[in-house]
């Protein structure tokens, strides 16, 4: 008895030993015929790129650069009057500012607006809340009673942030005028 399960885990043992050795010949086969093929691919490509041509250069409007900027320390001739004519002057500046200038600006602009009213909501928020304020110290619910000092002094802050905000807001109609009489793309404001 003793034996026979002897013979059964050798035979087991022989089996899968001869199995796994199997396994590992047919994987070193498949990377073989894989492997050599590959590489010959890679040869083959290598031979091809060594003898096509390069292609030659085709010059294009935008390999070719414009003209020099007018130099920014030379000044304009003044007017026969003895005064430069300003408003020709400002037009030149603003015609030589392009789209990423206006984006930016208009983007700090947008982003000053943005910050300005979530601090009106803030203020907004905190007078509200000493509004429906209980006092339970009543001493202190007495003077607010009759002094409403807090609640004074905040909607003086949230007044002068609504006015900050419409200032704010009528620079940025400003500055939306100034592009379009320079000529550049509403888009730009956005």
């Amino acid at each position: 008895m003793h034996t026979s399960a002897l013979w059964r885990a050798g035979s087991l043992f022989l089996f899968v030993a001869l199995s796994a050795s199997i396994a590992l010949a047919q994987q070193d086969n498949s990377q073989q015929s894989t492997g050599d093929s590959v590489a010959d691919a890679a040869r083959k490509a290598r031979a091809e790129q060594k003898t096509t041509p390069k292609p030659k250069k085709v010059f294009t409007n935008d390999d070719i650069p414009s003209a020099p900027a007018p130099d920014a320390s030379a000044k304009p001739a003044p007017a026969p009057g003895g005064q430069a004519d300003t408003a020709q002057g400002s037009a030149d500046d603003s015609n030589t500012k392009g789209e990423a200038y206006w984006r930016k600006r208009f983007q700090k602009q947008h982003e000053k607006i943005t910050q300005s009213e979530q601090e009106l909501d803030i203020l907004q928020r905190e007078l509200n809340k000493d509004q429906v304020q209980y006092y339970p110290d009543p001493q202190k619910a007495l003077m607010q009673q009759h002094d409403r000092s807090d609640i004074n002094e905040k909607t003086a802050k949230l007044d002068a942030k609504k006015k900050e905000i419409a200032d704010l807001k009528q620079q940025l109609s400003d500055m939306e005028d100034e592009l379009r009489k320079s000529g550049g793309d509403p888009g730009w404001a956005r």
